[in-house]
């Protein structure tokens, strides 16, 4: 019980050690990519989440490294997700004169797929979103969630069964 109550104290010393010497660097790193304040704490504090989740697995002389290529990788997750959400929504108001009919209904399927969303469990809604938005492969998934490309597919599996049983797909 000492033991694991050192280890952790042993984490928190070292994730407070590098959040102070380099939270500030990869804040003003992200504005620079994004010249929005919000945005830039918001991942910064997303990338320093990641290093708590990794703490034990961080060496010493690449946590900079590191750090900077969590920075980079969400920061380019973000804007990609904006990107496919933009031409989502232009493609529609292209396709479509914005009526008010239409913008009720486009609003009110978005609030049934963000309640369905919701109602997947965690770890198959995180590898859902991160091959439909991300448009990563099983594989890629894999890696980043170090997991097996089985336990991808299953947890895949599982979300497009809820999506399907909750979303009807008829006009």
């Amino acid at each position: 019980m000492n033991k694991i109550l050192n280890s952790d104290q042993n984490h928190i010393k070292i994730f407070k050690e590098y959040f102070d010497k380099y939270f500030d660097d990869i804040r003003a790193y992200l504005y620079y990519k994004c010249s929005d304040i919000e945005l830039s704490e918001d991942i910064s504090q997303e990338v320093f989440m990641k290093l708590w989740e990794n703490i034990d697995k961080i060496k010493q002389d690449t946590v900079k490294s590191y750090l900077y290529t969590i920075a980079g990788n969400l920061f380019k997750n973000h804007y990609n997700r904006k990107k496919v959400e933009f031409k989502f929504t232009s493609s529609l108001s292209e396709s479509f004169a914005e009526s008010p009919e239409f913008l009720m209904e486009f609003k009110e399927f978005d609030k049934i797929l963000q309640s369905t969303l919701a109602k997947i469990p965690e770890k198959s809604r995180i590898v859902f979103l991160m091959s439909r938005i991300d448009k990563l492969s099983y594989k890629e998934i894999a890696e980043r969630l170090q997991l097996s490309v089985k336990a991808v597919e299953k947890r895949m599996k599982k979300a497009l069964e809820i999506l399907n049983n909750l979303i009807d797909f008829k006009v």
